[in-house]
């Protein structure tokens, strides 16, 4: 008999990042004039992974943002979106893209009055015609996932600010997004609500190994976060 050789435990590799971002700036204007609103910034979100990103107004939390989300090209430098370099990519390649790998959050729910909560959801497949039925068992799925079940046939103005935003995330998540992006989520909530929609956030970045990179000011959830990014005059650092 042969006796295996013993070979050492050897740690799990890291999954390879959703969102890399490599030597990446952003300035504005010429000359005199020429502002840097980002200075050189390496930064790398993998799946599992809910990152917050703090800073005043103004220090560059949203030029980072609309950079990661294939929004904004950089000045310099390379973004990596699930292994593809989006600043390679022409630029009416980037909505496909988009839609095909990224899910959006904003500070305000922007639900759509006439619409109810069903409806909310299945919009943009069917503006991409894809097909009504599973559409409608796709948002009904997502709904009872994230305990909105009860609210499919309401419209918004009888949700509450809370719900308002749980909606607009599975709104989202309606196109299975690798990465997710939200821009101050809590802004308009009260401390149980926006914790609330943070950890619902935060379950699907864990549970469903997505990436999340969240702007906000709110200390309260910071808890919920893998990891702090700090941005103060276009500069970058971490915890």
């Amino acid at each position: 008999m042969i006796t295996p050789l013993h070979t050492p435990d050897r740690p799990t590799p890291s999954p390879a990042p959703l969102l890399s971002l490599r030597g990446v700036t952003r300035t504005y204007g010429d000359g005199a004039g020429r502002v840097t609103a980002l200075h050189p910034t390496t930064l790398d979100v993998r799946p599992g992974e809910l990152v917050a990103i703090r800073g005043p107004s103004g220090s560059g939390k949203s030029t980072l943002l609309a950079i990661a989300g294939a929004l904004l090209q950089p000045t310099a430098g390379q973004v990596l979106i699930a292994g593809e370099d989006v600043t390679a990519l022409p630029g009416a390649a980037r909505p496909a893209f988009r839609l095909a790998h990224l899910g959006f959050v904003l500070q305000s729910s922007n639900l759509i009055p006439y619409l109810t909560v069903r409806e909310q959801l299945t919009l943009i497949p069917h503006l991409a015609r894809r097909d009504a039925r599973a559409a409608t068992q796709q948002a009904d799925a997502l709904l009872a996932r994230l305990g909105l079940s009860d609210r499919a046939d309401h419209h918004p103005d009888a949700l509450s600010g809370g719900q308002r935003q749980r909606v607009a995330i599975a709104r989202a998540l309606m196109n299975d997004p690798q990465l997710i992006l939200a821009d101050e989520p809590t802004a308009s909530l009260d401390g149980p609500r926006g914790r609330e929609v943070v950890e619902m956030l935060a379950r699907e970045v864990h549970g469903r190994g997505r990436a999340a990179v969240m702007v906000t000011h709110d200390e309260r959830v910071l808890d919920l976060c893998d990891r702090t990014v700090h941005i103060t005059d276009g500069h970058v650092h971490e915890d």
